[in-house]
């Protein structure tokens, strides 16, 4: 039987988002997406994830690469996806996501030197084309075993509680969209992109008939017993800073509520068809729509966003999620603040803070100066995608926020470091530093929770090969590893696998050979098997 007293763990938090990514001025029968993505990912800096080729590819988790920061890239399904490093805070995922955006960025740009003339590389950051297809901005939170039974296999209304909260929070969280897809109703604008895509509560599948809660039970912290992760696939990609405090901070509140069985998860809040009212709030631009509860009340999605937000303040007010979710005060607040604003309708406010009525007031206004045009124009369509074009010269986004119009919440001296520097709080501080320290001709393999490593890289291919577990995402960070790391001189790769002890083991190590051929020119080996396809155009 469990224990009367759960387990709380930090609300540690990250990210794997995928971009729209293709090239014009080039046809392909098939799309570019796979050429455009290949591109992006060569002029990447980082290094792989395994110095081993092997016979079978994953098309969802091709060509990883693994940054400086702490994060990876790779291509999933011809789309370019970033893995943000894991964070401990809703501020620290904003500051981490735009450093993340401005590195593909600067890939971006140097592709575009490789590129003849008459043909340019385009990535966006959206989920959806409008024409029916959907990727994804996944979120992934560490939560307890106990907690993910609880959700799953054990207290189902968690479930059903958790999923009628995604639906009403497109409110705050979705980025907006011109039109309708994937055979719902028509609509000239609705407030997210991901709803259309919606058709399931549950399931373990990302790419057809998609859940509101996934139950991928993938922890990525070894073997241990202890931790699982919530795989939250439903929400949307933001650029705007207060909706990605409050996507991040308020599912991190709801999940200490959840991991501590609080009193505050109440029925009342329970939809009857939480996928049908996740469609039906998104296509309400206006706020209007209301649906039913299981107690058989029609409510509309900011009253019932206000019921989730008091439920949360009464039990953070507790203090029971005082250790596990940073600032939980600010992001009730901040949460608070904006649905006052949603009850007045303060625009002016609003698309500062939020993506969908920043976007809605820049088609707005472009269907006031071009009256010829409607929303279903293909110039309306293409102003939506140019929102979060990465391109700064057309991104919509950037040039508002350049020009003042987006609250930020983040300094720009801290998207800046997280360019470079991982987060110093969760084992990405670790990951990041020993990356550096045995470079690409030291490290063997590279996980979330492990790293295999030659001790002695100038020793090549013979090199003893160490396996490092960083299986706590809250362990090794630079408070407790950060002294093997010292900044101004070079510490032997020996001396720091030492100090790591007993994270440090050699069983599992062989492991990486068994799984492929050991190749001698590992450069030579990772440019034929990830980027073949491509066109030599340098």
């Amino acid at each position: 039987m469990p224990s009367s007293d759960p387990e709380r763990l930090p609300k540690i938090a990250g990210a794997d988002i995928e971009l729209g990514n293709f090239l014009l001025g080039h046809d392909s029968e098939s799309g570019t997406g796979p050429q455009a993505s290949r591109l992006l990912l060569r002029f990447l800096n980082g290094i792989p994830g395994s110095s081993f080729s092997s016979f079978k590819t994953d098309p969802q988790d091709f060509g990883r690469k693994w940054l400086g920061n702490g994060s990876c890239c790779y291509i999933d399904l011809d789309h370019l996806e970033m893995a943000l490093p894991e964070v401990t805070n809703a501020w620290d995922f904003t500051a981490a996501l735009h450093a993340q955006l401005r590195i593909v960025r600067a890939a971006l740009r140097r592709a575009h030197d490789a590129l003849p003339p008459g043909v340019s590389l385009h990535a966006l950051a959206c989920n959806s084309d409008g024409s029916g297809s959907s990727w994804g901005s996944h979120l992934n939170f560490l939560v307890t075993r106990r907690c993910y039974e609880n959700i799953f296999h054990r207290r189902l209304h968690y479930l059903l509680w958790l999923a009628s909260f995604h639906a009403s929070s497109v409110l705050v969280t979705g980025q907006g969209k011109a039109g309708a897809e994937n055979g719902a109703g028509p609509v000239d604008y609705q407030l997210g992109q991901r709803a259309d895509f919606l058709e399931e509560i549950v399931g373990l599948q990302t790419t057809f008939r998609r859940p509101i809660v996934n139950s991928r039970d993938e922890t990525l912290c070894g073997e241990s017993r202890r931790f699982a992760r919530l795989h939250h696939i439903a929400s949307d990609m933001n650029l705007c800073h207060v909706a990605n405090v409050l996507k991040v901070g308020s599912l991190q509140i709801l999940l200490a509520m959840i991991e501590n069985e609080s009193p505050q998860i109440g029925l009342e809040l329970i939809l009857q068809d939480p996928v049908q009212a996740g469609i039906a709030f998104s296509h309400a631009p206006e706020l209007d729509a209301r649906q039913p509860t299981l107690a058989g009340e029609a409510v509309s999605a900011l009253n019932l966003q206000r019921r989730f937000h008091e439920a949360a303040a009464a039990f953070v007010a507790t203090g029971a999620c005082a250790e596990s979710v940073p600032r939980a005060e600010e992001i009730l607040a901040l949460w608070a603040d904006t649905l006052d604003r949603l009850a007045a309708r303060d625009w002016d406010a609003l698309s500062r803070r939020l993506d969908w009525a920043l976007k809605l007031r820049v088609l707005q206004e472009a269907l006031q100066e071009n009256p010829h045009l409607s929303w279903q124009s293909p110039e309306i369509k293409r102003l939506d995608l140019l929102y979060g074009s990465l391109d700064p010269d057309e991104g919509i986004y950037w040039s508002l926020e350049a020009a003042d119009c987006v609250e930020r919440l983040v300094p720009e001296r801290q998207i800046l470091r997280f360019v470079t520097e991982p987060p110093s709080d969760t084992r990405a501080y670790t990951r990041a530093h020993l990356l550096r320290a045995f470079g690409r001709e030291g490290v063997v393999e590279v996980n979330w929770d492990r790293m295999v490593v030659r001790a002695r890289p100038e020793r090549g291919y013979y090199g003893r090969l160490k396996t490092i577990h960083l299986d706590d995402p809250a362990g090794f960070t630079r408070a407790r590893t950060g002294g093997l790391f010292p900044r101004h001189h070079n510490i032997s790769g020996e001396a720091i696998l030492m100090g790591l002890a007993p994270a440090v083991r050699d069983e599992a190590a062989q492991a990486a050979v068994s799984s492929g051929w050991p190749h001698t020119n590992r450069d030579s080996a990772r440019k034929r098997s990830a980027f073949d396809g491509i066109p030599p155009w340098r």
